[in-house]
């Protein structure tokens, strides 16, 4: 068995758009999120071209230790790496995680993983079924709105003021402050871009005992990193809205060389586990 939920994301901009801002949104809170000797580690990035299929691909290896709840410690006895292998054919994106300890071990490479396939729409979240899964697994499936102008939704400790799309309005595009009713004023603005990410995650985790526990933990910590990682984005539009993919690029090959000497020096940094147990 498996858990499957699917998240969607409303966001006030174009798929276009989109593209070039979840990418430079990527590189920064990769960096957010190393220091300290834990942190992302960029294995490879490159363009891919397979059965017709063309993008970019990415191998990322999270270096753990610190962050991950007491639970997963005990099972692992080891220090935990996270690898991340992603398949960036946009506006369709698939990405597989999966742990491995250290020294090298895959013991829990088959049974302990997560599979996440987004589709980027330019919609208000209203397509049902977006990837065509057969009708018996799709009526399992949880969908869950996020709304990244909802305070509500975010963890006490993560909130941050010049993070919050309640609060923020963009210089360059006009946009926001999102209020209480914001998609439904951009329903019924048709000048307005709108899209949504519909994220489906599968998480997988064969021991028995602590399935469901873990099952249930990685959604919850998913749904945290989907919150603001969005948030961030919007926020950070001015920053972002008039670079190109070469500009992108640039960028990443930038990010990885400062991943490797923030991973070296300073102290953890970034989301913990500390209080997701």
């Amino acid at each position: 068995m498996v858990l499957i939920k699917e998240y969607r994301v409303i966001l006030p901009c174009s798929v276009e758009e989109y593209q070039v801002g979840q990418l430079f949104s990527v590189a920064e809170a990769s960096k957010n999120e190393t220091g300290g000797g834990e942190g992302i580690e960029v294995l490879k990035n490159e363009p891919y071209e397979k059965e017709g299929e063309k993008g970019q691909y990415t191998h990322k290896i999270y270096h753990l230790k610190s962050k991950v709840p007491g639970f997963v410690k005990m099972i692992a006895r080891k220090a935990l790496v996270f690898h991340e292998k992603a398949w960036n054919a946009y506006p369709y994106c698939r990405t597989s995680r999966f742990f491995r300890t250290i020294p090298h071990n895959e013991y829990m490479k088959d049974d302990f993983f997560i599979k996440i396939e987004t589709w980027h729409k330019p919609d208000m979240g209203t397509v049902e079924n977006v990837h065509e899964l057969d009708p018996n697994t799709w009526k399992c499936v949880e969908v869950v709105p996020i709304d990244i102008a909802d305070r509500s939704q975010v963890e006490h400790s993560d909130y941050k003021t010049d993070e919050d799309p309640a609060l923020f309005q963009s210089v360059k595009t006009g946009r926001g402050p999102l209020g209480p009713d914001w998609k439904k004023e951009l329903a019924g603005n048709q000048d307005c871009p709108r899209m949504c990410a519909y994220k489906l995650v599968t998480v997988k985790f064969k021991w028995w005992g602590l399935q469901n526990k873990i099952e249930h933990f990685i959604h919850k910590q998913e749904k945290r990193i989907f919150t603001n990682f969005h948030r961030q984005l919007f926020c950070w539009i001015d920053r972002w809205v008039e670079l190109t993919m070469a500009d992108i690029r640039r960028m990443e090959d930038e990010t990885q060389k400062e991943l490797e000497e923030l991973r070296k020096q300073g102290q953890v940094r970034g989301t913990s586990a500390a209080n997701a147990e």
